[in-house]
This record gives C-alpha cells, sequence and structure tokens, in this order.
C-alpha cells in the first residue's frame, strides 16, 4: 500500500499542477547542499561505543555526564545520547513545519532506522521509538531515538 502523504503537502502539491508529485517538488526546490545533509541525518552513522550504540563521533564526556546523572540507566543514556527533535532537522521558526508532516517524517525515520540498526548491528537486537507529544501542537517535542533491547 503506498504511503499517503500528508495533508498539508498535498495542499502545496496542487499549487503546482494537477500531476504534480513528490518529485516535482524535489526537482522543483530540492539543491544538492540540503540533499547531502539529509542522507547525513535520515542515514546517520552509529558505532558500539562502550556498551552503548551510539551516532559516530559521540564523545565521551557527554557519555560520562549522562551516566552520572541520577536514575541513569543504560536505557536512559542511550536514548538520550541519540534523540533527535524531528522539528530540529528544519531551519529554526521553520513556517511549514506542521504535525501532519512530523508524523509522517517520524515514521519514516522509524523505519530507516530500524533498517539501518538491524543491517549493522545485528547481533544487538534495538528498538526505536517515535515520539509523540501528549499535545500534537507542540511541534518541537516529536523526536526519534533508539536503545539496544538489552537495555530493557
Amino acid at each position: 500500500m503506498p504511503r499517503r502523504i500528508p495533508e498539508s503537502v498535498e495542499q502545496e502539491l496542487s499549487r503546482w499542477g494537477e500531476r504534480a508529485d513528490l518529485g516535482v517538488l524535489v526537482a522543483g526546490l530540492g539543491n544538492c547542499l540540503l540533499a547531502v545533509a539529509y542522507a547525513n541525518e535520515f542515514w546517520p552513522e552509529f558505532e558500539v561505543n562502550r556498551d552503548y550504540i551510539l551516532r559516530a563521533g559521540c564523545p565521551d564526556n557527554r557519555i560520562d555526564a549522562f551516566e552520572r546523572q541520577p536514575n541513569a540507566t543504560p536505557k536512559s543514556v542511550e536514548w538520550v545520547l541519540n534523540h533527535l527533535h524531528l522539528a530540529d532537522i528544519q531551519a529554526h521558526g521553520c513556517e511549514d513545519c506542521t504535525k501532519d508532516k512530523l508524523i509522517y517524517l517520524g515514521n519514516i525515520l522509524k523505519e530507516i532506522y530500524q533498517a539501518k540498526l538491524a543491517w549493522q548491528f545485528p547481533d544487538r537486537p534495538c528498538i526505536v521509538e517515535f515520539y509523540q507529544p501528549e499535545d500534537p501542537d507542540d511541534l518541537i517535542e516529536y523526536q526519534i531515538s533508539f536503545w539496544q533491547a538489552k537495555h530493557d
């Protein structure tokens, strides 16, 4: 079943013409600089650091700081070091950032992270979470993160 694109994106596409699709939008508005940046965000480099799977290059002092937090667990440390606020992928104050777009993006990123982690770390199963806030209009709180199942 094909994905249903967000209503707000369909509205934008309707202004581009009757036959416009996401490919038309990319061809009309996309650029190589953003394509490279998004590729890095959507297919990040992960590595094992200590007993954590983290984005490549996470400094030890950052890990230490979260390990020292009260009530820190391996799961909480891994979750916070891996979390990404979806609104942060956009320019600050992005006017077209909407909950339907963030939900669409979050669900796709969840699939991407699940596939990447299972491929890269087949012996370390992970749980990927797409967090949606209780207040759906709190756009900054839509987040994606993951942790190893053994830390659950």
